[in-house]
């Protein structure tokens, strides 16, 4: 959730949902001062990775979810975790326990799971979360993807 309220912050900022890539540096590295502009770069690429973000051209970002639903709290300051890549197991993990479900929970059905039908972690949490109701089907076809490439 912090990835998100990072991105969200510099929309928010200026009450839209397109920036320039320059602008969104600015504001996270020089307004806010919780990135250097390195390390802001890196958070596009993270964002863009997580379908946050979209470039639509050589210096335009675009949200790729609704900002101003996003509460960025006074004070809140991401830390440097969000600038890490998070593997598709990862996210769909993320996806399960931002529904809900406790993070002890979700791994151990996942791996009874992964067990019982012998397939991949990431199509076991794929399917526990379908069966949770949730919509994953991207995530499915980056697990799908993961396995053909």
């Amino acid at each position: 959730m912090s990835l998100r309220r990072a991105v969200a912050a510099p929309f928010c900022q200026r009450g839209v949902e397109r920036l320039k890539q320059t602008e969104f540096v600015v504001a996270l590295s020089l307004d806010r001062e919780w990135f250097s502009p390195d390390q802001t770069q890196r958070l596009v690429d993270v964002a863009a990775t997580e379908g946050l973000l979209e470039r639509v051209d050589e210096d335009e970002l675009v949200a790729a979810f609704d900002p101003g639903g996003v509460e960025v709290p006074d004070g809140f300051e991401p830390d440097e975790s969000v600038l890490q890549q998070r593997s598709t197991f990862e996210r769909l993990l993320a996806t399960i326990v931002d529904a809900g479900t406790e993070k002890q929970e979700a791994v151990a059905a996942i791996n009874r799971l992964q067990s019982d039908l012998a397939i991949s972690v990431e199509a076991a949490a794929a399917l526990y979360a379908r069966r949770q109701g949730l919509e994953v089907t991207g995530l499915a076809r980056r697990a799908e993807g993961e396995l053909d490439g």
